[in-house]
């Protein structure tokens, strides 16, 4: 399983795709999204994901009780429209920003929310979209981003069995089959008893599909073991610094942490290697500490082999350990002193 976002492989045998998310922290300023753009390259993010929306296309201009946030969110005490204007980012800003991120090695996409902004991202000749937790109902949505031919990187975040296996028919159906699925939790930040890691290897087995981890936990743990559970793709909120406040500051990663993330993800990577029973030249030198068979009291010629002349003990320059019931009582041909490696050839044949 693996599809190319641009010219990167992502999926099985591949490195993780980290995804460093500028959402709202841009914080209103084309300055500062440029600058957490040039950080997120430098901390080592493979790409860097905006998001595609006006106060309009994603809610309504209404202040009754339905559009009033008040699920024990960060956001509560806000009414959606004026969150969304708070979070929104210009699409004039979009293309430039695209441009910067490529010039500094990253890939640019974006997560639409309407089929104005998939044509406009379409325009922009993005490599990829994304599907976000909350639109993964937005069946419409969904079909019109998959008839694209571009690979769709959806969320879970609040998507039920029926849910998830309904956004991916969707995408077949409409003759794409480049999707991945993000395990996430839709808290902000993220309770770690909700994480739920090991759906990771259920989704990839249940679903044949690309998996990784939109990651809303503060610290690097999750998205690291994430990875050691088949993640490929990780997803992460970055900000140039949480004291700079915004709708999403409290469950982003500073340039300092995210970089500590991505170093960690590489060396899980690396640990992770292969299947393999083959020792490396190290692990072959260091079977010279493994047991094997010893004469630990010197002997005479004639002398019958008991266990408390002849032991396993470390190092392994003696007969294999497994050979000791099958020489026990047998006698010895030679002398042989306190410290010699047995050998077969020391037992006396009849």
């Amino acid at each position: 399983m693996s599809f190319n976002i641009d010219k990167k492989e992502i999926g099985e045998g591949n490195p993780t795709f980290i995804i460093a998310e500028l959402s709202a922290n841009h914080m209103n300023d084309f300055d500062i999204a440029v600058k957490t753009i040039e950080a997120m390259a430098k901390a080592g993010a493979n790409a860097v994901k905006f998001q595609t929306f006006t106060p309009d296309t994603i809610t309504l201009n209404c202040d009754n009780e339905y559009f009033q946030i008040k699920q024990g969110t960060v956001w509560d005490g806000q009414v959606l429209h004026e969150l969304y204007e708070d979070a929104y980012m210009p699409w004039d800003w979009q293309p430039k920003l695209k441009k910067i991120a490529e010039d500094l090695g990253l890939i640019a996409f974006s997560s639409p929310f309407d089929k104005t902004s998939v044509d406009f991202l379409d325009d922009m000749d993005v490599p990829a979209y994304k599907i976000a937790s909350f639109e993964i109902t937005d069946i419409p949505l969904i079909e019109y981003v998959a008839s694209k031919g571009k690979p769709i990187i959806i969320s879970t975040g609040i998507a039920n069995l029926e849910d998830i296996e309904l956004a991916i028919k969707s995408c077949l159906d409409a003759g794409n089959d480049k999707i991945a699925l993000l395990k996430c939790t839709s808290s902000y930040p993220a309770p770690l008893d909700e994480i739920n890691l090991n759906t990771i290897p259920d989704i990839k087995n249940k679903f044949n599909v690309i998996v990784g981890l939109s990651d809303h936990t503060l610290g690097v743990e999750v998205s690291t073991a994430a990875v050691a559970l088949g993640a490929k793709i990780i997803e992460k909120h970055f900000i140039l610094d949480r004291n700079m406040g915004g709708p999403d500051s409290e469950f982003s990663m500073e340039p300092n942490e995210f970089k500590h993330m991505v170093d960690s993800i590489r060396n899980v990577e690396m640990a992770l290697g292969t299947v393999s029973y083959e020792l490396s030249d190290k692990m072959k030198a260091n079977r010279e500490f493994s047991r094997s068979l010893f004469i630990v009291e010197d002997m005479k010629n004639g002398d019958i082999i008991t266990e408390d002349n002849v032991r396993s003990i470390r190092p392994g320059f003696g007969l294999h350990p497994k050979y000791l019931k099958e020489i026990l009582g047998k006698k010895v041909n030679k002398d042989l002193k306190k410290g010699t490696p047995f050998e077969l050839e020391f037992v006396k044949v009849d």
